[in-house]
């Protein structure tokens, strides 16, 4: 369909952004019959396409190989920093790169416990409510893996997975050794014959489930759905409650784009800067924002990264994604988070990029040509690591109001963060090192960096969901409380970050809010 068609055409549902959430619920609506149009900033990219996240500089070249255009700027503890964030810009969003581990969260992530006390209260929809949607999810995104053994929560619908390799077999037995309970990750990735072993960049095939392999491509493939990518989304426009239309700059042309329902998902960092953006002399503040919430409570994992070797003699198969557990999940009252492997090599490439990327956000980013100089730490890294396994434990952020995403009316193109890093933050940081560091006791292992990082790629918490207009910018079905055809399906809506990956969770309330809307009718 032509741009001019698609503006003249009335949908049933406009969804911004086709990451997990937009392209999970857009295949929902269409293969309800619903007429769907998907506008997407990034390129539509050719499945033939293999290529990673990369530092890319050209705002274009970045678009064409579906990465964010432009840099992050990051108000760290007051320090100002910009670089690229691990950021998607095209069909598939951020999930087009990295959508392999899709874990479900543990009950004490989204209910208030007497034993577990939960930090926001609680989510207004239940583990027990949300249980049929992850197993929904569950099987639309095809995860194969085994069962957690510490959960006691019903099981999901998990595929077989694959025999374990000489190396993921070695590790699995020396960390149940240990005393820990490792099992077989929840993945997303066939492993057909001739797999590349693709996290981390493009896959050309349709094997890794994401979403554009589970979610845009099945639905342009029911006819109900339509694409038009390259479309910079600028705002909406409201009147009396409710948006009639949206306007995207298509080329060097603003456009605009009606429908009867509106679905956000371009997210947790963009998506309230579109709201922030639908100004009016009735709302100054920004579309849907009557609780001054939009943009705030922002949200990211920290992310303690660690080398591990596998036993003397263990043969090398290359990176794994293979383990995960969490023993260190919820300790002594303290929510930490799960811990998995990365599924990437430690190579020079990799620990170049990581390095300027700790460089960019130190206080010795505007030092010229230093970025030169991690080539020689790199090198030395590169050989010390040889076969070792990458693991990432997933410390669990908190919601704090005055961490936010910032929007600029003089400059509306410029992606940017507020963010103080809390004493709280430090202290679990400090436990999560601790028990890691025993809990592998009798391993070789080594930290990467003793700082607290943040995991700009798991970005939530900005358009939180809740009972309370007050305190929360959506209902529990994610539609807006004060704008009635529209709502939110991207990380946005979480009001706490949990213990693990977001996109399994993305996934099944995207479900959960197309079940809603279908269910409305017409």
């Amino acid at each position: 369909m032509k741009v001019h068609e698609a503006a003249h055409t009335h949908w049933d549902a406009i969804i911004i952004g086709t990451g997990m959430g937009g392209g999970t619920i857009g295949r929902a609506l269409a293969e309800a019959g619903q007429k769907v149009l998907f506008l997407e900033l990034g390129a539509e990219g050719l499945r033939h396409e293999t290529h990673g996240l990369s530092d890319i500089f050209v705002p274009e070249a970045r678009l064409t190989r579906g990465l964010w255009p432009t840099p992050l700027h990051a108000q760290v503890d007051g320090c100002e920093t910009h670089f690229y964030a691990p950021l998607g810009a095209g069909v598939g969003g951020s999930s087009a790169f990295y959508a392999g581990t899709l874990e479900r969260p543990a009950r004490h992530d989204l209910d208030d416990l007497p034993d577990h006390p939960h930090p926001s209260g609680g989510w207004p929809v239940s583990f027990d409510q949300m249980q049929p949607w992850f197993a929904k999810a569950a099987e639309q995104f095809r995860l194969y893996g085994s069962d957690d053994p510490l959960s006691n929560a019903p099981p999901l619908p998990l595929r077989k997975p694959p025999e374990l390799n000489p190396t993921e077999s070695s590790l699995m037995s020396s960390l149940s050794h240990a005393g820990l309970h490792p099992y077989h990750a929840h993945t997303a990735v066939e492993r057909l014959p001739g797999c590349t072993g693709c996290l981390g960049t493009k896959c050309p095939r349709a094997c890794r489930m994401d979403g554009r392999s589970a979610g845009v491509e099945p639905a342009l493939a029911t006819g109900n759905a339509q694409l038009i990518a390259r479309a910079e989304v600028l705002r909406f426009v409201a009147t009396e409650g409710q948006i009639t239309r949206v306007l995207a700059r298509i080329g060097n042309r603003i456009r605009p784009f009606t429908a009867k329902r509106y679905i956000l998902a371009a997210g947790a960092l963009n998506s309230p800067r579109v709201l922030m953006a639908s100004t009016d002399d009735a709302r100054p503040g920004g579309l849907a924002n009557g609780s001054g919430l939009v943009g705030r409570n922002l949200m990211f994992h920290v992310n303690v990264m660690f080398a591990l070797w596998p036993r003397r003699g263990t043969p090398d198969h290359g990176p794994t994604r293979a383990i995960s557990l969490r023993d260190f999940y919820h300790r002594n009252g303290e929510r930490l988070g799960t811990v998995q492997t990365m599924g990437v090599r430690a190579s020079y490439g990799e620990i170049v990029h990581y390095l300027n990327m700790m460089l960019a956000r130190s206080r010795f980013a505007g030092i010229r040509g230093l970025s030169h100089l991690t080539r020689i730490p790199a090198a030395i890294a590169h050989r010390l690591f040889g076969s070792a396994q990458l693991f990432v434990g997933l410390l669990e952020d908190l919601p704090y109001r005055e961490n936010r995403v910032l929007y600029d009316h003089e400059a509306p193109d410029r992606l940017a963060v507020s963010y103080q890093i809390t004493d709280e933050l430090r202290a679990r940081h400090k436990i999560f090192r601790t028990a890691i560091r025993r809990g592998f006791r009798g391993h070789r292992r080594m930290f990467l960096g003793h700082q607290t990082e943040l995991n700009f790629g798991h970005a939530c918490g900005t358009l939180r969901f809740g009972n309370d207009p007050k305190t929360s910018v959506l209902r529990p079905d994610c539609r807006s409380h004060e704008i009635t055809n529209l709502w939110v399906t991207d990380a946005s809506f979480m009001p706490s970050s949990m213990g693990v990956n977001p996109s399994l969770t993305i996934a099944a309330n995207a479900l959960r809010v197309a079940d809603l809307i279908v269910k409305e009718g017409p």
